[in-house]
């Protein structure tokens, strides 16, 4: 690790909504920079104009919002280095393009794009770089005169980085080691278009690095191949001393099969790939988000944390604090790792079990109403607390579960748990149990269970399915007394008195 504060970024495009495995990336340069009292920059990368989508900026933001990763400085945030938003930079970026231009790093370049593909259809495996540049329609080949004639005339161009073959290329990074490459194989890439007089990401990343002071550039493993030329640009610019630390994580692989984690693979196996429900302005199509399919934000961000790096012990459930305090770049994964959504729904279920009902009253209640219930949020409260615990992955599960607390339930005497449990004698027996419940003032569970608990032991009666029956009309729900003590005395005794009338 370098000497100066901690200070990472991230850099999404605003080119749709944000996929889960950006969301990793995120929370792992979280994690880093409140581990070490760091900062955390935001920046929207939107030098591609034409592939930009209206709103995205927005979902991005309120994703992170949601999960609960907080930004120190960046777009909507503020701070000393903006503006954010690379579209903003233009003066910023043409300045060191000239000065790459003078230093002769870099040169002008005419070729159309009939002149690209044609070479490439000629030249196998064709790369614009030190062997080929020669044979190109670029300021090198033309000179100074003509290349400024043709600019003034109005002509489109591009500026491309002159990488100088024979170098050995070292890329340090935290996860991977010493990652070298000889520079023959990199071609020279675009950095800036006159067309829309915007930089493209090599030349914008590393002017935007530099300037906003970032230590570490924590980032996808898709990125690694771009590394050697951003540490060649890092030395072409005079900033080798300040190049930030690289670490490259592992890739969110399928749960199934080989590759890259896709939004395919969640159609397909009905799980999200994305933080919220993402509507396509331009298709209209609907993308489902983990914050409406009911996962909670705390359960995500546990869920992704361990997809790639793990504490080194058994312990799974880590809060946001527990992870900023045990996270460790050097031990993330070099090799991909598989995105298991079914354990995704286990972290949801154990942090839905941690959470105060109070938390999670407003969702189901919303689920009551869609219903046509309309009950003060006290019982939905106190619906929950009995019944999260009955191994559901999300609120939404809760509904066919626990209808009986709301809708007195309809008898059938084929239903197979009312078949084994209601016999000859059971009417007698119920009628016998709502006698003695029938004078209780007190209906609490304590109340209950003193007179009924004496009643069935002395009798050597077992009351309770029979009973679950005249509740519940099934063999579904919470402890008797405390499914009663909710129902209270009048509507308890009812049901009582209607399963006895329908199951005689």
């Amino acid at each position: 690790m370098t000497d100066r504060k901690v200070r990472v970024r991230f850099a999404p495009s605003p080119t749709g909504p944000l996929h889960i495995g950006g969301v990793r990336t995120a929370l792992y340069n979280y994690l880093f920079a409140r581990q070490h009292g760091g900062d955390m920059v935001f920046r929207i990368e939107d030098t591609d104009s034409t592939r930009f989508v209206p709103g995205a900026e927005d979902y991005i933001i309120e994703s992170f919002k949601w999960l609960g990763i907080e930004f120190d400085e960046g777009v909507s945030y503020g701070g000393q280095h903006g503006p954010y938003r690379q579209s903003e930079r233009r003066d910023i970026y043409r300045r060191y393009v000239k000065q790459l231009l003078d230093d002769g790093k870099a040169y002008i370049a005419f070729d159309t794009p009939e002149q690209l593909n044609a070479k490439r259809e000629s030249v196998a495996n064709f790369q614009y770089d030190a062997h080929t540049r020669m044979e190109m329609c670029n300021s090198l080949v033309l000179g100074d005169e003509e290349t400024r004639r043709r600019i003034e005339a109005g002509e489109k161009y591009v500026v491309r980085f002159k990488v100088e073959p024979g170098e050995e290329v070292h890329v340090s990074d935290i996860i991977r080691g010493d990652v070298c490459i000889m520079s023959d194989i990199l071609d020279d890439k675009v950095l800036y278009k006159s067309a829309d007089d915007l930089p493209t990401y090599h030349l914008a990343n590393i002017v935007d690095d530099h300037l906003m002071e970032i230590s570490h550039v924590i980032r996808g493993e898709e990125w690694l191949p771009s590394a050697p030329l951003h540490v060649l640009l890092y030395r072409a610019f005079g900033w080798a001393d300040t190049m930030p630390a690289f670490a490259h994580l592992p890739l969110l692989l399928k749960p199934d099969g080989k590759g890259k984690l896709s939004k395919r693979d969640g159609d397909r196996l009905g799980f999200p790939v994305f933080p919220l429900e993402w509507h396509d302005p331009k298709s209209g199509d609907i993308s489902s988000g983990y914050r409406e399919s009911g996962y909670l934000p705390q359960a995500v961000i546990n869920f992704l944390a361990l997809l790639g790096w793990n504490p080194g012990t058994d312990q799974e459930l880590l809060s946001m604090q527990e992870l900023i305090e045990q996270f460790d770049l050097s031990k993330c994964s070099k090799s991909g790792a598989k995105f298991d959504y079914v354990k995704g729904q286990w972290f949801n279920r154990e942090y839905l079990q941690r959470t105060d009902n109070a938390l999670l009253a407003p969702s189901f209640d919303a689920i009551l109403r869609a219903n046509g219930i309309e009950v003060p949020m006290e019982r939905v409260e106190a619906v929950v607390g009995m019944m999260k615990m009955k191994k559901i992955n999300f609120i939404k599960e809760l509904w066919p579960l626990c209808d009986f607390f709301f809708i007195r339930p309809a008898y059938q005497a084929d239903d197979k748990f009312t078949r084994k449990n209601w016999k000859e004698d059971t009417a007698a027996e119920m009628r016998e149990l709502a006698a003695l419940l029938e004078p209780l003032t007190d209906f609490s569970v304590e109340s209950q269970k003193a007179v009924v608990d004496a009643w069935a032991a002395e009798g050597g009666k077992k009351p309770w399915n029979p009973w679950r029956v005249c509740l519940v009309g099934t063999g579904k729900g919470p402890d008797m007394y405390e499914l009663a003590a909710f129902l209270g005395k009048e509507e308890t005794l009812a049901r009582m008195q209607s399963a006895i009338e329908a199951l005689g």
